[in-house]
């Protein structure tokens, strides 16, 4: 898996309707903004007293820094009342405060207003909603940014790892084996001195990486019985190879982002289903090319096509992830994003994660070597990637909003005789269904003008070569005249400023002039992500 959003990738596109824009707010009166007034007023009977809602402290600057001062660690959510994500985020950080509070831990959860408390969200740098930040021992100058999971078992795991030690320290044999036995992956550092420097990166690392359990082991007997001689990260696995060794290099040390990325890669099994459980794995691996297996688990004989995938998979271990989706269990809702249908497999695709580009593989044969050639093509760039495109409706063009799909978009978007306005959107997406009708609006005030033209894209359902969209609705004027400009509109989404901006040729006072085209200034609103990790975000 801003506007509507999405997990980044395959799946996750489905969820881009949870992102929304932080567009307009401010009430005007007369042509003034009554908000100030109204936050004066407010701030004037605040007090520095520590009030709570669901058991999560309401902080603002006059208690801010009490908050602080009684908090050994303090998890702070700034939100915005209209913000999509924090109104979902709600009842699991209620439920996560009341958690950590169970435990008499030291730790408490807090939430400011950051449209309310402008100063607060100045001070901490606050540009997207929600942000999260841990604040520790009472000090306001270095806050920790939040890098959990976005639910209230991920906001527990974090924090317990914070609270206590981020390794347990494994002090005999017996001790050794019960914890590395306790779980199904597990990583256990060995340190022939606790307070060197390849020890504390080490602590950094099990300190990020909260679902993982993390031991430390310094005594020689502990070096012996694992077959180790000098300072060693071992991963211990009940899966694949069982066991996977990163010895600490004596001149370099630990580079803990190294060390952290060979973990995550090397924790996942060498080929993974797509399920509930299996997904945040998944997207969190940050391996930058998925190669994805559809086929329908019910059928032996497209069972056995695993054993050929895996063998391949072998080959690209941290440049890609092998994944097997059964199109008639969990991984069924993603078959549209691919345009796919359960009768399609088996069936093999390459996306490519960052501009979720799909690759498809000749289905003529399933052998290891061909799947090893085809993903090795599309990293060496000798594939083309492939494009989904919708019929166009029979009466497409005779509408107020013209209806594009990936076939016709060239010629209408690059017409250089026309000034063309398209808004790509997804048909599950609020924010998009919110301004469906100003569009529709939009498209008879403007259907009679022969040089301005109202269109519209299902991007779910289209792809184009040269323009990824990465949030729910943008919106792309395409001008007249040569060049293939583009210019994103990032206004507000009403009739009026539209208009105002197409009268003005694609510009409003506050916006930066057309720039030519360039798949750098080509995105969404927003970059997709999933409710899930930390990364989603509602934009200031």
């Amino acid at each position: 898996m801003r506007g509507c959003g999405a997990r980044l990738v395959w799946l996750l596109v489905l969820s881009l309707a949870w992102l929304g824009p932080a567009l307009g707010g401010e009430e005007e009166e007369d042509g003034e903004v009554v908000v100030e007034e109204e936050e004066k007023e407010e701030g004037e009977l605040l007090s520095d007293e520590l009030e709570e809602e669901d058991g999560v402290l309401v902080l603002h600057e006059r208690n801010f820094a009490r908050a602080l001062s009684e908090h050994r660690l303090l998890l702070v959510e700034f939100y915005a009342p209209w913000c999509g994500h924090c109104q979902r985020l709600a009842p699991a950080f209620a439920q996560a405060a009341a958690a950590l509070r169970n435990e008499s831990s030291l730790a408490r959860l807090g939430k400011v207003d950051a449209t309310a408390q402008a100063a607060l969200a100045a001070e901490f740098g606050i540009t997207s909603y929600p942000t999260l930040k841990l604040f520790r021992d009472g000090n306001r100058t270095r806050p920790l940014a939040y890098t959990g999971q976005m639910d209230a078992k991920g906001i527990v795991r974090w924090m317990r790892r914070r609270a206590g030690p981020s390794a347990t320290l494994l002090q005999d044999a017996a001790a050794a084996a019960a914890f590395i036995g306790s779980q199904d992956s597990v990583v256990v550092g060995f340190f022939k001195d606790l307070g060197g420097e390849a020890a504390q990166a080490f602590y950094e690392v099990a300190g990020e990486m909260v679902d993982v359990p993390f031991g430390v082991a310094e005594a020689a007997e502990l070096f012996q019985a694992y077959g180790l001689s000098a300072d060693t990260v071992c991963l211990f696995k009940k899966f694949d190879e069982g066991r996977t060794d990163f010895p600490v290099d004596p001149a370099r040390g630990l580079d803990t982002a190294e060390l952290t990325q060979l973990l995550r890669v090397h924790s996942l099994e060498l080929v993974m289903e797509f399920t509930n459980e299996t997904s945040d794995q998944i997207f969190s691996a940050k391996i930058p090319h998925h190669m994805l297996l559809f086929l329908n688990k019910s059928s032996p004989a497209q069972l056995t096509l695993r054993d050929a995938f895996r063998v391949a998979a072998g080959t690209f271990r941290g440049k890609v992830l092998f994944v097997v989706v059964d199109v008639t269990g969990y991984g069924a809702d993603v078959l549209p994003f691919f345009g796919l249908t359960p009768a399609d497999a088996p069936t093999l695709r390459l996306v490519k994660m960052e501009n979720n580009r799909k690759y498809r593989m000749d289905q003529d044969t399933f052998s290891d070597t061909a799947i090893r050639t085809f993903v090795q093509a599309v990293l060496d760039g000798k594939v083309k990637p492939h494009l989904m495109s919708a019929e166009p409706p029979e009466d497409w063009d005779t509408r107020p909003v013209k209806v594009l799909v990936g076939k016709t978009f060239e010629q209408v978007a690059f017409d250089e005789t026309k000034n063309v306005f398209v808004k790509f959107y997804a048909p599950w997406c609020s924010h998009c269904q919110a301004m469906a009708a100003a569009w529709e609006e939009l498209g008879e005030r403007y259907k009679d003008h022969e040089d301005i033209v109202i269109a519209e894209l299902d991007a779910m359902a289209n792809e184009l070569e040269n323009i990824t969209i990465k949030g729910f609705p943008t919106l792309q004027y395409f001008p007249a005249g040569p060049g293939r400009k583009m210019v994103e509109y990032k206004s507000a989404r009403d009739v009026e400023t539209f208009s105002k901006f197409l009268e003005n040729g694609g510009t409003l006072p506050e916006e930066p002039p057309v720039v030519p085209k360039t798949p750098e200034n080509s995105t969404g609103t927003e970059e997709p992500s999933p409710l899930g990790t930390a990364e989603s975000r509602d934009e200031l």
